[in-house]
């Protein structure tokens, strides 16, 4: 079950787009072995604005998160991929359809 989520906001610098999207992907592995981590998807909203999105089972589990491997590596590139640095907001999951 999913109670809380985060959306973090990613804004390409221009040109640095496939990179981007090449930095989500390899995130996927990362977070396969957060089992605190129920869902997780690297999102394209448009041209240059990405986006992740996860979700947990409590806020201990996000928290974990923000203090993992992808945190890290997203630190660690913001300034080199993104015009600005990336936003996080933390919401409330209401309803959920998961697999299983």
């Amino acid at each position: 079950m999913v109670n809380v989520a985060l959306l973090v906001r990613l804004e390409a610098i221009p040109g640095k787009e496939l990179e981007v999207e090449q930095f989500l992907r390899d995130g996927l592995p990362i977070v396969q072995g957060e089992p605190a981590t129920i869902a997780w998807f690297g999102i394209k909203f448009g041209p240059t604005s990405y986006g992740i999105f996860d979700a947990f089972p409590d806020n201990d589990g996000r928290q974990a998160h923000l203090s993992g491997k992808v945190a890290e590596a997203l630190a660690a590139k913001a300034f080199e991929l993104f015009s600005q640095p990336p936003t996080f907001e933390k919401v409330d999951v209401l309803a959920a359809k998961l697999p299983g």
